[in-house]
């Protein structure tokens, strides 16, 4: 009878090993994440831009780096794929601006030239190849991101973005000539040859 409870007690001691081991491998397995973060604000301006042209744009980027020969243990390379969405329009700091009250007239102009207001972009990497003696470092990175952004701005210049966003001119004026009316003003645009707008 002795020997069935020590087989019990025996028994009960792996079982309840198991399951502390189970208990503490599942503990241990499982990964933990810490995240920090610290907003440090470097700058803050005062904007006036307006946006007449919003594209998106996706392409894939090739990256390649090598010393003297473009053999495999002394190359690195890069294949992603650039989202990006690109803001053209105009900086409406460039605009003169002149407001006359006698004559109840706002007269601007000339029209500053479109530009690329802004690129928001991800990068995507598809493949990463390191050499033996030539790896990737932050500042490889870096160097990337910086630039697929500035490929990514020839790309919207090549891409008719730019013509896009000037075409909306007309549209900008009528709509500031109708704030001008509505404060019982006339828009006067200078320089650019176009009619006092009423």
């Amino acid at each position: 009878m002795r020997w069935i409870v020590k087989l019990l007690l025996v028994l009960l001691l792996i079982a309840g090993g198991l399951i502390a081991g189970l208990y503490w491998g599942s503990q241990v397995g499982t990964p933990k994440a810490e995240e920090n973060t610290s907003v440090v604000v470097e700058k803050i301006e005062k904007v006036a831009k307006l946006i007449t042209v919003e594209t998106h744009l996706s392409e894939i980027y090739s990256y390649k780096d090598y010393y003297n020969y473009d053999w495999s243990w002394l190359r690195k390379k890069a294949l992603l794929r650039v989202n990006a969405k690109v803001s053209a329009g105009y900086d409406l700091k460039k605009l003169n601006i002149k407001v006359d009250s006698k004559t109840k007239t706002i007269h601007i102009g000339p029209m500053p030239a479109v530009e690329i207001l802004a690129v928001d972009h991800s990068l995507d990497y598809f493949n990463i190849e390191e050499g033996v003696f030539n790896s990737f470092t932050p500042q490889d990175y870096n160097k990337i991101n910086a630039n697929a952004k500035d490929y990514i701005k020839k790309i919207a210049g090549q891409n008719e973005v730019l013509q896009q966003a000037a075409a909306q001119e007309n549209t900008m004026i009528e709509m500031m000539a109708t704030m001008a009316r509505g404060m019982g003003y006339t828009l006067v645009v200078e320089k650019n040859a176009a009619p006092p707008l009423q």
